[in-house]
């Protein structure tokens, strides 16, 4: 192909959004996020949730997918109850997401998963999730930092062969990974930081969030796949 290629994002949808004089109901997304798409060479385009059965079409659009941070995922989705610290669902996000990432996995279409984009990848390939952790969210609404490192040989390491610092906020985290994935980096303290699929098209995701940060490299990882 020729030109930038054309990334899909994955959006909030959320009630009674003030801007301006408007409170309305609104499809949005921190800037961050397209920001960090068009500096690593991406155009960006923004995916509102919209009806499962949709999004192999809008996937067939695309060259590559991001899904984007957000709320916890419903336990249901990994075959386990609530527990008392896991938030309210969002179950039009969790279907519309879950169908975007199947139909990217099937089509061959360059992914990534950010955050809760990592937390869904892992589930829709068959994984569980732990429902709280401690110490990767410290303070509500603030981004925390802390070290992350590379295993060698995978893809993330041949992104970001080295430790890193990265900007984190998550309470949720990989337990049983799904069908296919491997770990590719981790945390101090053991917790997987970063998954992916080995063999085939570029699948990466990472659970701090590379848009609240300086470090361009995986995401363009994922613009140089989504290129070729």
């Amino acid at each position: 192909m020729s030109g930038r290629p054309l990334i899909g994002i994955s959006t909030y949808a959320e009630s009674g959004v003030r801007w301006g004089v408007w409170q309305l109901d609104a499809a949005l997304l921190p800037a961050g996020y397209p920001r960090l798409v068009q500096r690593a060479g991406g155009l960006a385009a923004m995916l509102p949730p919209d009806a499962p059965q949709h999004a192999a079409a809008a996937v067939a659009r695309l060259d590559g997918l991001v899904i984007a941070g957000g709320p916890d995922v419903e336990p249901v989705h990994y075959g386990a109850e609530p527990g008392p610290r896991t938030g309210p669902p969002a179950r039009a996000r969790d279907a519309w997401e879950l169908a975007l990432i199947r139909a990217a996995l099937e089509r061959g279409v360059p992914l990534l998963g950010i955050c809760r984009g990592m937390q869904l990848l892992n589930v829709a390939l068959g994984g569980t999730l732990v429902q709280h952790i401690d110490g990767h969210a410290e303070v509500p609404g603030v981004f925390g930092r802390h070290p992350v490192k590379p295993v060698p040989g995978t893809r993330y390491a041949d992104a970001v062969p080295e430790e890193t610092s990265v900007p984190t906020y998550h309470h949720q985290a990989v337990d049983r990974l799904g069908t296919g994935l491997i770990p590719s980096a981790h945390a101090e303290d053991g917790t997987v930081e970063a998954i992916e699929r080995p063999d085939g098209p570029w699948v990466v995701g990472v659970q701090w969030h590379p848009e609240m940060g300086e470090d361009e490299r995986v995401v363009h990882a994922l613009t140089t796949a989504a290129g070729v």
